[in-house]
């Protein structure tokens, strides 16, 4: 009878840990959202509460290039675990500036033409595990889509 007991209270204790930290995530989101509202912005961010600290990653999306819901939510992901690759991992940036001059005659005078091309490359290797879609929500009258993706850092 004790051996029941015991299971029962234990299962007990694995809801209510469950059930907190459920309620931890929805108070994160909500803030978060109020937060964005107040202030939007895009990227990475690290937010502490009282209790710990979390990695976010900010998406926003136009919906109508998309063909479907899924394949936003699939987009939203990758950029989201690319923001965090970069964040965590760092990356490397090249540029290269391209000067083509052309120059055209004629009898009276001579135009100079010149096209400046600057091409910028980021790499970032790496993996981020862990990341975790917490909030969505429509802005500028449901023509964009919000996504905050997390990871829980430590406490």
């Amino acid at each position: 009878m004790s051996q029941k007991l015991y299971l029962i209270i234990l299962l007990f204790a694995q809801l209510a840990i469950a059930q907190d930290f459920n309620e931890e995530k929805t108070t994160l989101a909500n803030f978060l959202k109020r937060m964005y509202n107040s202030s939007p912005f895009e990227g990475v961010k690290v937010v502490e509460d009282y209790d710990n600290k979390y990695f976010i990653s900010v998406v926003s999306l136009e919906k109508a290039k998309y063909p479907s819901s899924s394949a936003m939510i699939r987009v939203a992901q990758v950029k989201a675990r690319q923001q965090a690759s970069t964040f965590f991992n760092g990356s490397t940036i090249t540029s290269d500036l391209v000067i083509r001059t052309s120059e055209t005659k004629t009898k009276d005078s001579t135009t100079n033409v010149t096209e400046m091309i600057e091409s910028i490359k980021e790499n970032s290797v790496g993996f981020v595990k862990g990341m975790e879609l917490l909030s969505n929500f429509p802005i500028e009258e449901d023509k964009r889509m919000v996504f905050i993706y997390f990871r829980l850092l430590g406490k």
